[in-house]
């Protein structure tokens, strides 16, 4: 027995002399510990995890040479190599913070996304922009409710921060798209030609945006196509404006696939209930027919292909105010073609390939004249100006490659090259039948590069620069950009942005006597964003520095050329709040806007606020689901401090401009209503999926003024005004082989 002892005592002894007491503390790159971190010998049972204060110890048996795992839920996997001999052996760990996609810092200075749910930026979706009841349906008209846009209701296109609404640009799939929006029309803005179904992202960037995009002085709305359709299905829509049909088929493998859609819309019917301030002889109607496809080329590969083509005309009267008595005539014939074909694929060793190519075409032919009181058309002398006719042909392309190598820890290189082709064709038929020919053909070719850098979790950097060269002007410029952002804490950040933006001036400013140069705006922005998955908080200051703008000169009426001697500035804050969280089933969201902006281009005297820019605008969007009303109800009030007008005439002794008259329009107010029912929601069976639609805008019939019309030589003028007061919508949209009953509210709520 004592024998037994003695031996297993020299056992007892031998394993203790031989151990090995590993121990120390797990620290942060800012010497703060890392509670929970795990140490272990790599291919071994013995290990431990650190407490409270980052501090750890255990024993081993193990000898010579080891690796000692550290590893934390965050951080960077360390591996030590040490020599485990026995006795007492002290590990100095540091960690490094590891860079992830969910925890990171997202920049997000001047921009408003909504094409990826993990980003925090998210803001609206496509079923957003449809239920959003000031937005009719449009895409613009829905932005317009996001701090940075202006509430202008006499032209198209979305005027951002003190900018003209050519300063707004907008890409699909990468590539820029031109004639966004339906041929322009005295006095009434037009429609986007895209229905917002058809993209899966949105981002809104209001300044400070990518340099991958250019050409665009102070905003770019970037739009992604959808993807895959979940299933094989039809849709069938009727309203008072017209009726629709397509046709969405998903191979078994869910590989590809390929649809079709005809729009046809006629307004007569609305125009003879809803009186307009025009007097039409042939209400606006289009057809419209739409084709796509889609093909996965591998896992993360996607071959995508959108085109339309699309016819619309109208024509309409109203009273001269150059001529008491008779009318001024106005008539549009638009044909318009788009072609889209984008290639999205993963390469070996962390490398992605973009590229996209966009063709599009343009028509248009416009006549003015003068009409008298039984419609006959007259010549009137000293008028005759008021008597001619355009036809214009526009051809334009654009194809882009982006290659994206992807490094550790989020960081990412995107390099690649860009060119832009139009050719532009005008013929000007005057009232004796002379005829007068343009034509302006230009190519811009790009190159960019961009660089993400992520130093933390919390601080992050993109510097890029973009390179242009224009054959028509035959300059150069280089634009750099930097945006930086730091994460405040676990659901805020701060964020800032720094770039010089450079774009060619409008085609109808062009040929001129003196050459001209590209315009130039430097942006600068400071942001503060909260998020949660529920809540958004933003506020975003601003300042904007034009140069190079154009420059107008008369002469006796008649006008001389242009010239790059305009600048201007613009500067502000807004703010945005959105809830989901707050009232059950209630979604809202408030924004508000103060722009500070004057500007000396085109036949301005001096510097002076545009016409189209607002001190204040604000908007607030209500989005209620009733569940036993099975409707969604939305709400939409938009303002706007009165903006400036003015009537600018030329003196005839020395040419030059002053203000014949000027004041401010009275505050803009708009309160909008629509209700969306969905019967088919609690149906477990039910094979088709309807939505009818009952939308009302300018609800308190509110009398709404945008500025003033001017007789030819100023001494009359009149409200411009909208073509109605109120509008109503009716329309059932109906969809058969899937339920989109989640996509109208699950995701909106």
């Amino acid at each position: 027995m004592k024998a037994l002892t003695l031996f297993i005592s020299l056992i007892i002894t031998q394993l203790v002399v031989g151990q090995t007491s590993i121990s120390g503390t797990v620290m942060d790159n800012k010497k703060k510990p890392v509670p929970g971190a795990s140490i272990a010998i790599k291919d071994s049972y013995d290990g431990a995890t650190a407490d409270s204060a980052g501090r750890f110890r255990f024993k081993t048996t193990d000898k010579g040479n080891q690796i000692i795992i550290i590893t934390a839920i965050g951080f960077k996997t360390v591996e030590l190599p040490v020599e485990l001999k026995g006795g007492d052996l002290q590990l100095p760990v540091q960690l490094k913070e590891e860079v992830t996609e969910m925890s990171a810092v997202v920049i997000t200075a001047g921009a408003f996304e909504a094409s990826d749910r993990k980003r925090v930026a998210a803001v609206l979706s496509s079923i957003d922009i449809v239920t959003t009841a000031s937005g009719n349906g449009d895409i613009t008209g829905a932005l317009k409710t996001l701090p940075g846009a202006q509430q202008v209701g006499e032209s198209e296109g979305l005027f951002v921060r003190g900018g003209t609404a050519a300063e707004t640009k907008t890409f699909i799939d990468g590539t820029l798209v031109n004639n966004f929006f339906f041929s322009s029309v005295p006095g009434i803005a037009q429609r986007g030609r895209f229905s917002p179904f058809i993209f899966k992202g949105t981002v809104f960037s209001t300044g400070g945006y990518s340099a991958l995009y250019g050409q665009a002085l102070s905003s770019a709305l970037i739009l992604e196509s959808i993807d895959l359709p979940e299933q094989s299905s039809a849709t069938l829509n009727l309203s008072v404006l017209g009726i629709g049909a397509g046709f969405q088929k998903l191979n078994k493998e869910k590989t590809a696939s390929w649809g079709v859609n005809y729009n046809y819309s006629n307004l007569t019917a609305a125009f003879a209930v809803i009186k307009q301030q025009q007097d039409y002889s042939k209400a606006p109607n289009s057809h419209n027919i739409d084709a796509n496809f889609r093909i996965k080329t591998s896992k993360n590969g996607m071959l995508k292909y959108y085109g339309f083509y699309l016819t619309n005309s109208l024509g309409f009267t109203q009273n001269s105010l150059d001529s008491v008595g008779y009318k001024d005539r106005f008539g549009l014939s638009n044909g318009n073609m788009y072609h889209n074909l984008s290639w999205k694929e993963s390469l070996k060793n962390k490398w992605k390939l973009q590229a996209g190519v966009s063709v599009s075409t343009n028509k248009d032919d416009i006549r003015f004249g003068m009409q008298d009181e039984d419609k006959n058309d007259v010549l009137l002398s000293g008028l005759e100006f008021k008597q001619f006719d355009i036809n214009s042909k526009g051809f334009y392309a654009n194809g882009r490659l982006v290659l994206e190598k992807k490094f550790r820890a989020l960081n990412a290189l995107r390099f690649g090259a860009e060119y832009n082709h139009s050719d532009d064709k005008s013929l000007f038929t005057a009232f004796n039948g002379s005829k007068f020919r343009t034509r302006l053909i230009e190519n811009v070719y790009s190159l960019f590069a961009e660089q993400d850098v992520y130093l933390t979790n919390k601080l992050a950097a993109k510097f890029g620069a973009r390179a242009e060269y224009s054959a028509l002007l035959d300059k150069t410029n280089l634009a750099p950009r930097v945006s930086l952002a730091y994460k405040l804490g676990k659901e805020s950040q701060a964020s800032l942005a720094y770039g010089i933006f450079y774009q060619n001036p409008e085609l109808r400013y062009q040929p001129t006597i003196a050459p001209l140069t590209f315009m130039k705006a430097t942006h600068y922005i400071a942001q503060y964003q909260k998020t949660t998955n529920l809540t958004t908080f933003r506020v975003e200051a601003f300042y904007k520095q034009y140069d190079n703008l154009i420059k107008t000169s008369n002469i006796n009426g008649r006008e001389l050329g242009s010239s790059n001697n305009g600048f201007g500035d613009a500067s502000g804050f807004e703010l945005f709040w959105r809830d989901k969280k707050t009232v059950k089933n209630l979604d809202y969201w408030i924004s508000y806007s103060f722009l500070d902006t004057k500007r000396d281009f085109l036949n301005f005297p001096t510097a002076i606020t545009p016409n189209f820019a607002a001190k204040h605008t604000g908007s607030l969007v209500l989005k209620k689901f009733v569940t036993k009303l099975k409707s969604n109800l939305n709400f939409s009030y938009n303002y706007a401090s009165g903006r400036p007008y003015y009537n600018i005439q030329y003196d005839q002794n020395t040419s030059k401009p002053f203000f014949a008259d000027k004041g401010r329009i009275p505050d803009y107010h708009n309160v909008s209503f629509s209700v969306n029912y969905l019967p088919s929601i609690g149906k477990k069976d039910a094979k088709a999926f309807a939505v009818y639609v009952l939308s009302v805008s300018n609800v308190f019939n509110i009398k709404q003024v945008y500025g003033y019309n001017y007789s030819y030589n100023g001494q009359r003028k009149t409200e411009l005004v909208p073509p109605s007061r109120m509008f109503i919508f009716i329309g059932a949209f109906i969809s058969f082989g899937v339920d989109r009953t989640d996509d109208a509210i699950n995701n909106n709520l």
